[in-house]
């Protein structure tokens, strides 16, 4: 075991009182799972504040407390660490306690609004189609090599996050692909983590429940390329108004990707279906079997991050043209006799639920219907409702508005919330319908031939989360079987 001296190496330390000379168990920053020989990490938290939690923590065993505000109560057998950010620390040590596993393998990390979870998954496939053993770090799912583990947050927090890699590291992991949220940075749930390199995909309308203005939203994404090394590669989209933003004070080698300027990697659309999209990079010319303008930037993202790593331009776009995308993200089927297509996207940001419409209307052969069943999440944004409802109604012959992930919220007020951005004009198109598998039943029955039903904002996730319970819900399944039924 590690003593606390060890696991103290480079975090800033603003006084220590007691004997920091002591082995420790693990590291916890949840007061509930502290036992007898841990140090118990006091975080300020969104919701609640870990300094509250000292002495229950110190009552379960704990030796040592890492926090920002020394407690009026000394136990003269605990060892008290007084630091400026708590939150840094924790990953800091997290990162010395687990031996610092992003040292050992090459961590690529993806942030944006859209886009990072089909980036990191598209990676993880590349890299280990050529030959590398790889993890995951994602939204949708943890992996290590073939080895699935569920994901609860888009990233864990520091002591689970450095856990997964050392694990990674020790199943022989020399690559790691990483969505890196907004929420991370600014909790610095990645502090003292070594990225090899870091990737922009776009910024939109989006968490501003918890950033509160924009500038601020912005500010922390690019903190991330602030922090990367002159050793790390820093690649951003050029066609995002803020992708040049990104790059500005990084000491990280800089380069870009684009579809519509010139820009170190440019690549250009010449066929768009749904059997893929065929697309020039560079000097050649390449089918994939991802669809729409937005797997396009995605797909270049990704074209772009393995050659800044060093490998081969051929190699990655041979093996870049037979990988499949992200679960949930533009996940369609088609029925039988009518030949209706369903998709499921996890699209839940207005900008994000445009893109997939975009590539839908291109998708059209004639004057097929778009049924779009859309809701909002609750204890989320409300500023992006009504625009999500707008876009929705501008851009689809018929909408359903209902329920996506209530959580504490009425569902119902959700609704009424959306249902303010739709103009005058627009009304008759769209009803409402709180249960979401009544919701996508009625796309299903209102659905002729070929028309084409979007249900987007859930994508992968296999759960409803209404009052604090996860209700087992998966769209695609429930999408796929209510087309059969109504073949039958």
């Amino acid at each position: 075991m590690l003593t606390l001296r060890e696991i103290l190496y480079n975090v800033n330390i603003l006084a220590i009182q007691g004997n920091n000379d002591i082995a420790i168990r693990a590291l916890c920053i949840d007061s509930r799972a502290v036992k007898a020989g841990d140090a118990f990490i006091a975080i300020h938290g969104v919701t609640a504040d870990g300094h509250a939690f000292i002495p229950k923590a110190i009552a379960q065993g704990a030796i040592a407390v890492i926090c920002e505000t020394l407690p009026e109560t000394i136990s003269p057998d605990v060892c008290y660490v007084q630091v400026s950010s708590s939150a840094q620390a924790g990953g800091i040590m997290a990162g010395n306690f687990y031996g610092n596993p992003s040292h050992n393998l090459r961590l690529i990390g993806v942030t944006g609004t859209n886009g990072k979870t089909t980036i990191a998954t598209l990676l993880f496939r590349l890299f280990s189609k050529l030959g590398h053993t790889c993890g995951l770090l994602s939204t949708v799912q943890n992996q290590i090599g073939d080895t699935i583990i569920p994901a609860t947050h888009t990233t864990p927090d520091p002591i689970s996050l450095n856990a997964l890699l050392a694990d990674m590291v020790a199943k022989g992991c020399d690559y790691a692909f990483m969505e890196v949220s907004s929420h991370a940075i600014h909790q610095q749930r990645i502090a003292g983590l070594k990225f090899a390199g870091g990737i922009f995909s776009n910024i939109t309308h989006d968490h501003l429940d918890y950033h509160k203005t924009f500038d601020e939203y912005i500010r922390v994404k690019k903190s991330f390329f602030d922090s990367l090394s002159n050793s790390a590669f820093a690649l951003t989209n050029l066609d995002d108004k803020r992708g040049n933003v990104m790059l500005q004070n990084t000491r990280a080698r800089k380069a870009t990707y684009s579809l519509r300027t010139m820009a170190d990697f440019k690549g250009k659309i010449l066929e768009n279906n749904l059997t893929g999209l065929i697309m020039q990079i560079g000097e050649r010319e390449v089918h994939f079997r991802l669809i729409g303008e937005f797997n396009a930037y995605n797909l270049l993202a990704v074209y772009a991050a393995a050659v800044l790593d060093g490998q081969d331009k051929d190699e990655v776009l041979a093996a870049l043209s037979d990988i499949q995308g992200a679960e949930g993200r533009f996940d369609y089927i088609i029925s039988k006799k009518q030949r209706i297509i369903g998709i499921v996207d996890y699209a839940h940001t207005p900008d994000a639920l445009l893109n997939v419409l975009a590539t839908i209307k291109n998708l059209r052969q004639g004057h097929e219907q778009i049924i779009t069943v859309v809701g909002c999440g609750g204890d989320r944004d409300t500023a992006k409702r009504p625009v999500m409802a707008e876009v929705a109604a501008e851009h689809s012959d018929k909408v359903i508005f209902t329920s996506d992930n209530p959580r504490s919220e009425d569902p119902g007020e959700i609704i009424r919330q959306m249902e303010a951005g739709v103009p005058v004009h627009q009304r008759k198109k769209t009803i409402s319908i709180t249960d979401r598998k009544e919701a996508i039943k009625t796309a299903c029955s209102l659905a002729q031939q070929e028309d084409i039903i979007l249900v987007a904002g859930k994508g992968h996730e296999k759960y409803q989360e209404i009052r604090g319970v996860k209700h087992p819900f998966d769209d695609k399944q429930v999408l796929q079987e209510i087309l059969e039924l109504l073949e039958k």
